[in-house]
């Protein structure tokens, strides 16, 4: 198709995340020549900025369950499903004018529930058709399913990023029940895949370790102060990446920990692909990243976010990434060693393929 398009993407604002795995989705399509929107958070505009150069931003929070704590967090969601349903409601009808205002075309929804509109065509991002229960309620899962499935089918297309045969990242999460119709699979997708490394100036001599802090407050506040008391002191130099583009990108440095707020992709791409190990969140997205870099981590959930739990069992069960508990990290916590994924290289050639031919599809009038 020969016209440009308007196309705004929505990415869930709980954490960096869920923008930043949609880089690779806008950055191709603005490469076709269509002019690229966000609806997002604005304290994800500096982000989203320097990631796509020409961008429009509009500032569109979502829905933010908060953390807490004490209380797991599947509670806390649990305890603010009202107002979920309340922030669905609003933001269908706030789109609306959004898609009035700039003459969109196609709207990208990353796991905002209430953005379809019968007007344009509409694609639904999720890498979680089954929203994994905790182990008391799992009998409850079928309905979830039914209930995210039923928005699903709201949408144009549903767009899953992860691989459809046996060499998956998400297990039962996608691959356990069975999918609309409207349902692609787009492959793996990380901002990294096609990037350069740039020359940066090192300000820690290599060989090094990287602990990548992703998520909300509180609980990556806690996970920080956590293991900044378990590694510190150590003889090994330990690069902490904070997810906060909205900040500074100095370093900060104390003994042998080096801090930063936020890296541009190139120079955490190299900080990333040169660490000999890795602490991480098991967020999907970081898990794409580092499959994507070829590197595997020690994966550490966060606490009562069953999907984050899943994928660490899952993962650490294939023998692809490790994993420990918050509760059982102790000053005698040991690097399980950075291993390569040897079949990443296979994968983001699938994953290339994937992708161009659903938005080639998504593009056709």
């Amino acid at each position: 198709m020969n016209k440009k398009l308007n196309i705004l993407i929505c990415p869930l604002g709980w954490g960096l995340g869920h923008a930043g795995r949609m880089i690779p989705v806008a950055s191709r399509l603005s490469a076709m020549g269509h002019h690229i929107y966000f609806g997002a958070e604005e304290r994800h505009f500096a982000f989203l900025k320097s990631e796509v150069p020409g961008a429009t931003l509009i500032k569109f929070p979502g829905f933010k369950p908060g953390y807490s704590r004490f209380l797991p967090a599947y509670f806390v969601l649990l305890l603010k499903i009202p107002l979920l349903i309340y922030h669905t409601i609003s933001e269908h009808f706030k789109v609306k004018r959004i898609i009035r205002d700039h003459s969109i075309d196609i709207l990208i929804s990353d796991n905002r529930f209430g953005l379809w509109n019968k007007d344009i065509k509409t694609v639904y991002v999720t890498h979680m058709p089954v929203i994994p229960f905790p182990g008391a309620f799992r009998f409850l899962e079928c309905i979830g399913i039914k209930l995210h499935t039923a928005v699903i089918r709201r949408y144009s297309m549903c767009f899953i990023p992860d691989l459809p045969g046996d060499v998956n990242l998400t297990g039962r999460l996608t691959h356990s029940t069975t999918l609309p119709d409207n349902t692609r699979f787009i492959g793996v997708l990380s901002r990294f895949i096609g990037s350069e490394c740039q020359n940066m100036e090192s300000n820690f001599s290599s060989p090094h370790n990287c602990v990548i802090i992703s998520g909300p407050p509180p609980q990556s506040e806690i996970l920080r102060k956590k293991l900044i008391k378990v590694l510190k002191g150590r003889q090994s130099i330990t690069v902490f990446l904070g997810g906060k583009p909205d900040g500074s990108a100095e370093m900060v440095r104390s003994e042998n920990i080096l801090f930063y707020n936020h890296l541009p992709s190139d120079a955490m791409k190299k900080v990333i692909g040169q660490s000999e190990d890795i602490i991480a969140r098991a967020g999907y997205s970081t898990i794409m990243d580092l499959v994507c870099l070829k590197k595997s981590a020690l994966l550490i959930p966060t606490p009562g976010q069953t999907e984050q739990e899943y994928l660490s069992r899952f993962l650490s069960g294939k023998g692809w990434f490790s994993s420990i508990s918050q509760k059982d990290l102790t000053n005698e916590l040991k690097f399980s060693g950075s291993r390569p994924v040897k079949w990443s290289d296979d994968l983001i050639v699938q994953s290339s393929l994937l992708l161009e031919r659903a938005l080639n599809e998504m593009l056709e009038d």
